[in-house]
């Protein structure tokens, strides 16, 4: 397979390494997305081996709120991941043009990531990027959880790691101190998720990185008054500094937030 067997369409997403294209496939008329990454920028920033990981994880994934790696390419300059086209684009641009989601989008958004990130932790894997960037709104308003360049897959005799990594914002404390890690990053980002989803900006946001840096170190968590009270308890305890006391994925489905909004939710039609 080669760049040649597709029409290139729309630009989907640019990212630090690359960007992402709306593509058709010439012979099937298959609609998918590629993702271009140069190989010098991959060389140029030691990320090899995140790539090959990114990869390997990805293409063993199999989930409705998960996004598909359909396969790879790659040619002298660039390589190339040809991945499920999700209508929608990222949900990051529809929270900038709505500014702040409602209760409604909001649980039903954050129900389906805990989804994915659940399925993630049974296969072993810890996303450690969650973001509104990096997740897609496919044609019946389903999420999909995408980008796992900096994804691992842990042996589950030894669950802590020590890489920092991911986005700023979504840090949990013990990675701004330097400390080792384990699945609950991944609940600690889904409550940075849902306030930003309900308020418009990240909880830690600040004037800078050190300030930004202090506040989630010292989880310095003010919820605007606005916020639902049902939704400001799952934020407050998905942001708890002690990872073993960070809400259980297990237990979102049965929140009161989730539990008073889901029978507004739209309705997605069964695959089978």
């Amino acid at each position: 397979m080669c760049l040649n067997d597709f029409e290139i369409g729309k630009i989907l997403g640019k990212g630090k390494l690359g960007k992402v294209y709306c593509v058709k496939h010439k012979e099937s008329g298959y609609v998918a997305a590629i993702k271009v990454m140069s190989k010098k920028d991959l060389i140029e920033f030691k990320l090899e081996k995140n790539f090959r990981r990114e990869i390997e994880i990805q293409l063993k994934l199999r989930h409705d709120q998960i996004s598909r790696l359909l396969g790879f390419f790659y040619d002298d300059k660039n390589v190339y991941l040809i991945l499920e086209y999700a209508l929608h684009g990222e949900i990051y641009h529809h929270l900038q043009l709505k500014r702040r989601f409602d209760n409604i989008t909001a649980s039903n958004y954050i129900y389906q990531v805990s989804n994915a990130l659940s399925y993630l932790h049974l296969q072993n894997i810890i996303h450690r990027d969650i973001k509104p960037e990096n997740i897609l709104l496919a044609a019946d308003k389903t999420i999909k959880l995408s980008d796992f360049g900096w994804s691992v897959q842990v042996n589950p005799s030894n669950l802590k790691r020590l890489t920092i990594c991911g986005t700023l914002d979504y840090l949990p404390p013990e990675m701004v101190e330097s400390k080792a890690h384990d699945f609950s990053v991944d609940n600690w980002a889904l409550g940075v998720l849902c306030y930003e989803f309900l308020v418009g900006k990240p909880p830690f946001d600040d004037e800078n990185n050190q300030l930004t840096y202090r506040r989630i170190a010292k989880v310095d968590l003010k919820i605007p008054v606005y916020v639902d009270d049902d939704a400001a308890d799952l934020i407050t305890k998905l942001l708890q500094r002690n990872p073993s006391k960070r809400l259980p994925l297990a237990d979102l489905p049965s929140h009161p937030w989730i539990v008073k909004n889901k029978p507004y939710w739209p309705k997605v039609r069964s695959k089978n």
